[in-house]
């Protein structure tokens, strides 16, 4: 949004290395080996810390994600310098050009964090031997693991966003913020829903987070269906955190305002937690499916590493797909008008208000968002209709109770976040009011609801409880 002109650019000339051109094969030969070297080097850190369970400690833990962080460091640059020193053609195109800065921001910024954490491992170790396990238990691990992404995907996202303001092209006005309507509620009813959206959001947050400490402390949790349902109520806190505490705190002070850099953020994660929601729930259906099914190949199929492939693929497609709107959103102008008639910054709501040509931000909207929702919803669908088809085969009692128990929960889910979408939106007759409804039901109200469908309908999160009970009470007595 800086002011004054500027000329448009869609692409940059990378030079290289200044190499005689009469070397460039011996250079090209050189680098290749290296970045194989790498790539090889690492993937087989990465399979020998999976499969010895000798080292399946926090060490070799951390040297893991390191190990993988070094792959994506070295591949976000190198080939490319590859393949411009084979071909002779140094641009690069201008969307290329700023996902190479963000991933290599991300990623270097990684594995700066993840050797202090391999260094804080290491102190420990050396200094606090008899409490070592205790100290660098696997929660903080994880916890540390999980800080080094987020701060790191944090700084990548704030350095590429300020970068693209600077080189989007055209006559831009200066605008620093954004004045978010949120929900249309009458003057006197603010306190009520104020106290309703309050009350939604913390029980979004504690149910959610019981989930995930259930699973986490009982053992027979451990299986790939509460896998990956930890990580949705992870996705669910995450989504409803994005939007509601700004919604709520704009509720209370009447001070609208967003600005311009923290309505992008929100943007982002909104497209991300939003996208990784839909994603899991498209897993957990082919888990399912599996489970009933291939009963006897369960094991075999649903191992550890696929689902930790699904559930990794789930959150890279989701950043990818954020990203590109995110870059794309940010090179576009806004002038005179920044009301956003919404609760948060929604991106159809902010692609209305630019005033420059958003054709291929729809476009990109329509294909992506489509294929992703129809794929997701296919695989779901899909799922059920085998599951289905299998119990109708040799329909008994039997084992219409065990697909009922084995995937009732996750029924409920889709069929809440689903279903609610559809009826918003062919129920009401304000396309304003069916965004504003819409959204409030799949990052207010689904969020809310599946701890208690998880834990109302699921034999498992029931005992798992009890037990938690138990346990509390027995400490509460000592």
């Amino acid at each position: 949004m800086r002011p004054g002109n500027q000329s448009s650019m869609s692409e940059f000339l990378l030079l290289g290395l200044p190499i005689n051109p009469g070397h460039q094969g011996m250079f090209f030969a050189l680098f290749l080996g290296m970045y194989l070297t790498t790539v090889l080097g690492n993937l087989l850190i990465i399979l020998l810390i999976k499969l010895d369970y000798r080292l399946h400690t926090p060490m070799y833990f951390f040297l893991s994600h390191l190990a993988f962080s070094d792959i994506s460091l070295s591949s976000v640059t190198v080939p490319k310098m590859l393949l411009n020193m084979h071909t002779q053609q140094p641009s690069i195109p201008y969307v290329g050009c700023i996902c190479q800065l963000h991933f290599f921001t991300l990623f270097g910024g990684l594995d700066n964090f993840l050797l202090a954490v391999m260094a804080y491992d290491r102190y420990v170790a050396i200094c606090h031997p008899l409490h070592y396990t205790t100290i660098m238990r696997e929660g903080l691990c994880a916890l540390l693991v999980a800080g080094s992404w987020i701060i790191s995907s944090g700084s990548a996202l704030l350095h590429t966003i300020l970068l693209v303001r600077l080189m989007r092209p055209g006559n831009q006005s200066s605008l620093s913020e954004f004045l978010l309507l949120g929900i249309p509620i009458r003057p006197e009813y603010q306190g009520v829903f104020f106290a309703l959206f309050l009350g939604m959001y913390l029980t979004t947050v504690l149910g959610n987070l019981l989930i995930i400490l259930l699973i986490r402390l009982d053992s027979r949790l451990h299986t790939p269906m509460y896998f990956f349902l930890r990580h949705l109520a992870f996705s669910d806190i995450s989504l409803s955190s994005v939007t509601v505490p700004k919604m709520l705190m704009n509720m209370y002070t009447q001070q609208l305002s967003i600005p311009y850099v923290g309505c992008i953020f929100q943007l982002y994660f909104f497209i991300l937690f939003g996208g990784l929601d839909n994603l899991l729930l498209a897993v957990m259906a082919y888990d399912r499916y599996v489970a009933i099914c291939h009963p006897l190949y369960y094991t075999t199929i649903m191992r550890e590493g696929l689902c930790a492939l699904l559930v990794a693929g789930s959150w890279i497609i989701s950043s990818g797909s954020a990203l590109l709107h995110t870059i794309l959103l940010v090179r576009l102008s806004f002038c005179a008008n920044n009301v956003i008639t919404h609760f948060f910054c929604e991106l159809t709501v902010l692609l209305k208000l630019s005033c420059s040509d958003i054709s291929l931000n729809e476009l990109v909207l329509l294909l992506q968002g489509g294929v992703f929702s129809v794929l997701a919803l296919a695989i779901i669908l899909g799922s059920y209709i085998h599951i289905g088809t299998i119990i109708l085969k040799a329909p008994s009692t039997k084992k219409l109770l065990k697909a009922f128990s084995t995937c009732g929960s996750h029924f409920f889910v889709v069929s809440l976040f689903y279903g609610t979408l559809v009826g918003v939106y062919l129920l009401s007759s304000s396309w304003d009011s069916k965004h504003i409804i819409a959204s409030v039901m799949y990052s207010i109200v689904t969020p809310m609801l599946n701890p208690f469908i998880y834990s109302l309908r699921n034999r498992d999160i029931k005992q798992a409880l009890e037990c938690l009970s138990i346990g509390l009470k027995k400490i509460i007595c000592q």
